[in-house]
């Protein structure tokens, strides 16, 4: 039978109780697991011990976000919405058998919504079934808090929050700790757990790195389009103004500040915007996030890597043209002459002129009308990350760039988060990328990260061999319909950019006045 749902199957002990799940087309579904409880601002602790059998068949609760995103964009990047509440530990688990001695690679999925949004089922794709049953992986995907649940400093009003500006990271660092406890009678192997992670997930990634009580809890990292350039930081509010800020409009003084662990969530919302509305107009900004304490060490761009992170082999990588918003480019009606213009009319004629000399070096294969939609944001980053991080390391360092450009609007490249269904080995649940070549690239992008993520090394067969970074020498594997690898091939391209570029600042900005119409995109992370 194609699917199970028994009083004796599929059952798995875990070690505080019984969880049931479902079984379906060879692989055991297991939803709404909780891994951990917390009060409001202060960190997480084990759920307790059960008697019986708990029902694992419904996805858990998300974190609320602090406003309702705008459906848009969906055709590029399909998502699906939940329930929301603030005690939103919960996790999810694909595997093909839950027999303890299978040892499968365990890859642990961490959302992306920057830190404020998103969730372990958001988009379509985040779907673990493929990865369990094409490629014998565990897969794990979490829910934990975020925005002012998990990221508002409180520090300055009480011991118990010391370390309230990271606990939606330290909810991760638990839910690892149930995977180390659980995860063999879910066939995994808690000594091989990779967590990978895109956008902010990609940037919780690089987090976890730096946090001295989540060493050991994982053995390999991905990170995808989520090295956060440091400039995104600047004019931040502190913490303490920003409490303060809160308080105002619910009228609770500044002595009593703990009052704000009761406030009722849709109530605690509203104060958290109208303060960050008008934290905007002192011209300063918010940003949430983790920040440095004794918990977390530090951004490793701004400060070093730990000596445990540097022993664990990474992944780090990102796609052509992550924040192109504009339309697809009509590449099938411009003549090579159009598309030069394109770019020179963009960048100006010397910028031109130069961009698309290298742009032709770096990427053969890409129509040159594409050079005027490359990312400056993330990859100065990435590559910074991925050059100081492979001088240093212990462990490889790999690197690739997602390059492919799609039949959309007349053609389209690969923009935020379009890497992520070839990954999860779940391009055919997507419209949009039943493209030419489509099955191949799919089995070949999820093929290399369960490479990676079985032994340390993404080469598989279809790729071009696949080298490691070096002091000197950054090998970029290009994923396209024909995939090739280029060492430095940023080197001349990034100063260009930085030169020519028109600037463009990345900031959501205050959340919109109570009268205005809502503003987002659903489809950003």
């Amino acid at each position: 039978m194609d699917f199970c749902f028994s009083k004796t199957a599929p059952i798995v002990e875990t070690a505080k109780g019984k969880l049931r799940g479902f079984r379906f087309k060879g692989v055991d579904h297991f939803y709404g697991v909780r891994y951990a409880k917390a009060r409001r601002f202060q960190m997480p602790k084990p759920v307790e011990p059960w008697e019986g059998v708990k029902d694992a068949g419904s996805y858990g609760m998300i974190c609320p976000v602090l406003g309702e995103p705008q459906p848009s964009g969906e055709v590029l990047i399909p998502h699906r919405f939940w329930p929301s509440s603030e005690h939103c530990q919960y996790l999810n688990v694909w595997t093909s058998s839950c027999d303890r001695l299978a040892k499968k690679p365990v890859m642990f999925w961490i959302h992306g919504g920057g830190y404020a949004a998103g969730s372990s089922i958001e988009q379509v794709c985040y779907d673990g079934f493929n990865l369990a049953k094409l490629d014998d992986v565990v897969v794990v995907s979490v829910n934990h808090r975020l925005n002012a649940f998990g990221y508002l400093d409180m520090s300055a009003f009480g011991e118990k929050y010391k370390n309230s500006v990271n606990v939606g990271m330290a909810d991760l660092v638990e839910a690892l700790r149930w995977v180390r406890e659980n995860i063999a009678g879910f066939g995994g192997d808690p000594d091989n757990v990779t967590i990978f992670g895109q956008s902010g997930g990609g940037a919780k990634v690089t987090v976890l790195g730096q946090i001295p009580e989540a060493e050991g809890l994982f053995h390999k990292a991905i990170v995808m389009s989520g090295v956060i350039p440091s400039d995104m930081n600047q004019n931040l509010v502190s913490g303490k103004e920003l409490v303060l800020e809160i308080l105002k409009p619910l009228h609770i003084p500044e002595n009593q500040a703990e009052r704000l662990e009761k406030v009722p969530v849709p109530q605690f919302i509203w104060a958290v915007n109208k303060a960050v509305r008008a934290i905007y107009k002192q011209g300063k900004r918010v940003s949430w996030g983790p920040a440095p304490n004794g918990y977390y060490v530090c951004d490793p761009l701004e400060g070093s890597f730990t000596a445990h992170s540097l022993t664990v082999p990474t992944m780090v990588g990102s796609v052509l043209a992550e924040f192109a918003f504009g339309p697809g480019r009509d590449i099938k009606n411009m003549t090579e002459a159009d598309s030069e213009k394109l770019v020179k009319d963009f960048y100006g004629p010397e910028g031109g002129g130069k961009i698309l000399a290298e742009f032709r070096k770096a990427y053969p294969n890409t129509p040159v009308a594409f050079a005027a939609d490359m990312d400056d944001m993330f990859l100065p980053a990435t590559v910074e990350y991925v050059k100081k991080k492979a001088k240093d390391a212990s462990a490889p360092v790999y690197n690739y760039l997602f390059a492919k450009v799609f039949d959309y609007d007349g053609g389209k490249a690969a923009w935020h988060c379009s890497d992520i269904p070839y990954f999860f080995h779940n391009a055919g649940m997507i419209p949009v990328c039943h493209q030419e070549n489509w099955e191949v690239l799919d089995r070949v992008m999820s093929s290399a990260f369960v490479s990676f993520a079985r032994t340390g090394d993404p080469n598989t067969q279809g790729l071009p061999q696949w080298d490691r970074c070096q002091d000197g020498r950054m090998v970029t594997m290009v994923l396209d319909d024909q995939c090739y690898t280029r060492a430095n091939m940023q080197d001349e391209l990034l100063p260009l950019l930085a030169a020519y570029k028109p600037h463009a600042s990345f900031d959501f900005g205050a959340p919109a006045e109570e009268e205005e119409e809502e503003g987002g995109n659903a489809w950003v992370f």
